[in-house]
């Protein structure tokens, strides 16, 4: 009897292990190359306007008095981008997965040092990437299924997509530029019979985006608006007609609260004020877009105190900036602080009204802050405090 060790019980079996083979088309460099060229500048635009939206919210010291107050629609633009485009990277993202996939099962896995480097940038890049479009879209439909904090995550991951982006294109760079175009010498190379098919493709997913942006861009861009299907938000939806992401409730604002209500200044000569005298200081309006991270926006005639009148009766000196605190009970913005560009801005107010009407409770009654070019969850709402810088 002849016998057998494990080795060679074990040999048949793996001698007919093969990775897996695909027979599919347009599993190919052009293919990959045309959808990338899209989803690279979807990224692109992504990194830049989250950046703006990143150091608006969160500027270092030294460019706090720095920040622009204009144009009143410069965040509304960027961060609806923003949205935009990391809308769009949902269905870009995927189709260009798919036309990669196939190389995730060559073998032998690694064939070398610049192989090894090239697999490892992909791994970080398609990690990064994955979970920088999801935590994003989840963050617009404020559901946070995580236990660690989405805004220093989210910022993190950008920069490691960002990175991780730029060693790919320069690894793949020859094979890009050989498939960047109908005419490139590797598209050339490719069968033919492919041609129409990939254009095919590439029409659908044009037709995809394009359907995605039409039905959720409404919630910023208000021309559009009734095309509206997709997106979380309408701009008119909500009290007073206006979206509201924090309620008095879930910020823990009480009748009783509001009842005690007082604005107290702090500064060189600080004072207190109750809401009609607030109301008998000389006013001002101003038609300014409230415009939230989580990418809608809608413009409002706000009226109310401008902010740059109360400093001065605090006797604050010319550039001064300011801290801002709310009645709510916690939360990540319940203190925020504001630049001398925008506390010298006119049309920076402590509002009293929406639309001709007095605020309501989840608006921010009896007073908030409204400026231009500031995101919305710098508008801080139950103002009771400023204190001059």
């Amino acid at each position: 009897m002849t016998s057998h060790t494990p080795r060679s019980r074990w040999r048949p079996l793996l001698a007919s292990v093969r990775p897996p083979s695909f027979s599919g088309r347009l599993h190919d460099a052009r293919t990959a190359t045309a959808v990338g060229r899209w989803l690279g500048a979807a990224f692109a635009v992504c990194f830049v306007t989250g950046l703006l939206s990143h150091y608006l919210q969160h500027p270092p010291p030294w460019a706090a008095d720095a920040l622009p107050s204009r144009p009143v629609w410069g965040y509304r633009l960027s961060q609806g981008l923003h949205i935009a485009t990391g809308l769009a990277a949902l269905v870009l993202l995927p189709v260009k997965l798919w036309t990669v996939y196939p190389a995730l099962f060559v073998w032998p896995p690694v064939r070398g040092v610049r192989h090894a480097l090239e697999r490892l940038s992909v791994a970080a890049l398609v990690a990064s990437a994955v979970l920088e479009v999801f935590t994003g879209l989840l963050n617009i439909v404020q559901w946070y299924p995580w236990p660690f904090g989405f805004v220093q995550t989210h910022f993190a991951l950008a920069w490691v997509a960002a990175g991780s982006i730029l060693l790919h294109i320069a690894v793949k760079a020859p094979e890009i530029r050989a498939h960047w175009g109908r005419r490139s010498a590797g598209t050339l190379a490719l069968p033919a019979q492919d041609g129409p098919d990939r254009r095919a493709l590439l029409l659908g997913v044009g037709a995809a985006v394009g359907t995605v942006t039409l039905t959720t861009a409404g919630q910023a861009f208000t021309p559009l608006k009734r095309l509206d299907l997709l997106a979380p938000r309408h701009p008119d939806a909500g009290p007073m007609g206006l979206p509201v992401n924090r309620t008095a409730a879930a910020a823990g604002i009480t009748a009783g609260a509001l009842s005690h209500w007082r604005l107290e200044v702090i500064g060189p000569d600080p004072y207190r004020l109750t809401l009609d005298q607030l109301r008998a200081l000389p006013g001002a309006s101003a038609r300014l877009p409230m415009a939230c991270v989580e990418g809608w926006s809608v413009d409002a005639r706000w009226s109310g105190v401008r902010i740059r009148d109360l400093l001065a009766r605090a006797g604050a000196p010319p550039g001064a900036g300011l801290r801002v605190t709310s009645m709510e009970t916690s939360g990540a913005y319940r203190v925020t602080e504001m630049g001398r560009e925008h506390t010298e801005d006119p049309l920076t107010l402590l509002a009293l009204e929406l639309g001709g009407q007095v605020l309501s409770p989840d608006h921010g009654y009896p007073a908030r802050i409204i400026a231009p070019n500031r995101p919305g969850v710098l508008q801080t709402k139950w103002v009771t405090r400023l204190e001059v810088l």
